[in-house]
């Protein structure tokens, strides 16, 4: 471990990322797939990456915006819903594509509000405050909050409440407690913040940063393709093959055949490869990317 001075002290980067929960994990494996040497420890706080001017900070994922607000590190990694309720001035600098949820309303199965504008004079129990009164009142819906730390979904049935706002993933804690969505205030996922200032003043490492971690994101929705056929079948073959621009096409040794290699889309190649075969595709290759740097 060494010592922690506050962002641009001695040159080098620093990265707050979360220390526990559901983004913890994730942060630092994409931090890792991104070309970063680190190893941490159960005790770590400050974490020098050993092949680059990058410190990684394990905290709190909700103390991250303020510390990228305050200069205490340059950049951050946590949910957009957690830089929403801190409401900081900070710049998000990139979408990161994990710890995907919603900001929802819910109330009893058999309320009859159906909408947001139908919370209008209810009172609504939430674990977020702050975010949950700004963006009710963009919507002009005036509500009593009621701020609770957690069991925000026990709350309608302990009479406390007659609605929530609360995180949702998958909708199955809602459901066990007998609660219906009735809208979305906020979609959230894990974001890179950070500090104006720092973002300003260390512009050539942000932006390193940025393009690393990005080319992941980028390259974890989508495949690399290979795939043989003969000359004649290219049109058919290019009818139905997206990607990123043209695909690249390779003159095989055997007269009259080609290889086609492409990038598409993860969540396409279900309902892809049976259309390649039948345009006249052979021995299809399907293959992760590790990085795509557009």
């Amino acid at each position: 471990m060494t010592a922690f001075t506050r962002a641009g002290e001695n040159g080098r980067l620093k990265l707050a990322v979360p220390a526990k929960g559901r983004m913890a994990e994730p942060a630092l494996r994409l931090c890792a797939d991104a070309g970063l040497a680190f190893e941490v420890t159960e005790r770590s706080l400050v974490v020098p990456c050993a092949n680059a001017p990058v410190d990684l900070l394990l905290v709190r994922p909700s103390d991250i915006p303020e510390y990228a607000q305050d200069g205490v590190v340059d950049l951050g990694i946590t949910g957009a819903n957690l830089v929403a309720e801190a409401d900081v001035d900070v710049e998000t600098v990139a979408e990161l594509g994990f710890a995907r949820c919603t900001l929802d309303a819910a109330v009893p199965v058999d309320a009859p509000q159906g909408a947001l504008p139908e919370l209008d004079g209810l009172r609504v129990a939430t674990a977020y405050p702050v975010s949950t009164r700004r963006l009710l009142d963009e919507r002009g819906v005036t509500c009593e909050l009621v701020h609770v730390s957690g069991s925000v979904e026990a709350t309608p049935r302990l009479g406390l409440a007659d609605a929530i706002v609360d995180l949702v993933s998958t909708g199955s804690t809602m459901d066990a407690n007998g609660l219906r969505p009735i809208g979305t205030l906020l979609s959230s996922q894990a974001v890179l913040v950070g500090g104006r200032a720092a973002i300003e003043e260390r512009r050539d490492l942000v932006e390193r940063l940025e393009l690393m971690l990005s080319g992941v994101v980028a390259a974890r929705g989508r495949r690399y393709l290979m795939l043989n056929a003969r000359v004649d079948d290219l049109p058919a073959i290019r009818s139905v093959l997206p990607g990123m621009g043209a695909p690249s096409v390779i003159q095989l040794a055997d007269e009259g055949q080609i290889a086609v290699h492409a990038a598409v889309d993860a969540g396409e190649i279900w309902s892809l490869l049976p259309r390649l075969k039948e345009a006249g595709g052979t021995s299809i290759l399907v293959l992760p990317v590790e990085r795509l740097v557009p």
